[in-house]
């Protein structure tokens, strides 16, 4: 375990933890207006194929981006309109469009490229990394800090503005009015119907931006599956985070923390299953342990 002092090692912490902070935020703004959004997996596995693809043919970034984004809105209010409108369970309705942006983007790749699982005939485009001033020269910090993805300082400064949107405006106090009591909201006029679309659609931009960086950042292709559970491990992260994107940037740094010993890991003989699935059994380990510790300090016990 001597690679946890390396600098390498930390600053790979902080590229796994991006993908899972951008998804972990979409949960935290959609849950504080009451709902759970189990779409997110779909809607980062569309949002990834279609910034790549769109920057492809394009071959503009800024483009294939905004592509990437209204996709996610798209998706979202897919969402919301069979759970809000047309009064759909929420969970299913999320299961469902997971399916589908799973076999949809296998088949609409094929048909598109001819490729089967990866984008290797797409010229796409990826977000630059960035080399902070100063910082970069900095022994030890500039190694773990600087040199990063765009998408990666996004995910930072997205963790602020979404923490004073939620806490600080007048929209937050909207959301968090229709998250606690709908009808208390309903009754002072808020008009909750729209409060809720306008949650899905910040949460969908976050989590487009999340499916972008996995196949324009973290990577330059699209693969199949590549989200690999991180929008339902977001879900996790937010329970233990209480739905605030600063309790959701410390869950998530302990998702990436475990998912970048699951990597030095595979240098030892441990099982390659087990140490894929590490970073998902220690996420469950962290949240059982912060379940009982809550539930001790609110005096809550727990029957089995």
């Amino acid at each position: 375990m001597d690679f946890i002092m390396s600098p390498n090692f930390w600053f790979a912490v902080l590229r796994a933890t991006t993908p899972v902070l951008f998804a972990t935020l979409c949960a935290n703004i959609v849950s504080k207006c009451g709902m759970v959004n189990l779409a997110i997996e779909g809607t980062m596995l569309i949002c990834a194929f279609t910034g790549t693809v769109v920057s492809a043919y394009s071959q503009s970034l800024l483009i294939g981006c905004l592509a990437g984004l209204a996709a996610g809105v798209i998706t979202s209010w897919i969402l919301g309109y069979f759970s809000i409108k047309m009064k759909a369970n929420m969970v299913v309705s999320g299961v469902a469009i997971n399916l589908a942006a799973n076999g949809g983007t296998i088949f609409m790749l094929a048909t598109l490229t001819g490729d089967k699982a990866v984008s290797t005939s797409l010229n796409s485009l990826s977000f630059p990394n960035i080399n902070i001033p100063i910082i970069e020269n900095i022994p030890v910090i500039g190694e773990i800090f600087s040199g990063h993805n765009a998408l990666t300082y996004l995910a930072w400064i997205s963790v602020v503005v979404l923490y004073i949107l939620i806490f600080k405006t007048e929209l937050g106090v909207k959301i968090r009015a229709v998250g606690e009591n709908e009808i208390a909201a309903k009754s002072v006029g808020i008009n909750t119907t729209r409060t809720k679309f306008i949650s899905l659609a910040i949460g969908g931009i976050l989590a487009g931006f999340g499916g972008m960086y996995l196949s324009m950042g973290y990577l330059s292709v699209f693969t199949a599956g590549m989200v690999s559970g991180r929008g339902y491990l977001a879900l996790a992260t937010d329970s233990m985070a209480g739905s605030n994107p600063i309790g959701g940037l410390l869950s998530s740094l302990i998702y990436g923390f475990s998912d970048s010993v699951s990597i030095y890991l595979q240098q030892s003989n441990i099982p390659l299953e087990l140490i894929r699935a590490f970073p998902y059994i220690f996420i469950v380990v962290i949240l059982i342990i912060f379940t009982v510790i809550k539930n001790k300090k609110h005096n809550v016990t727990i029957e089995i």
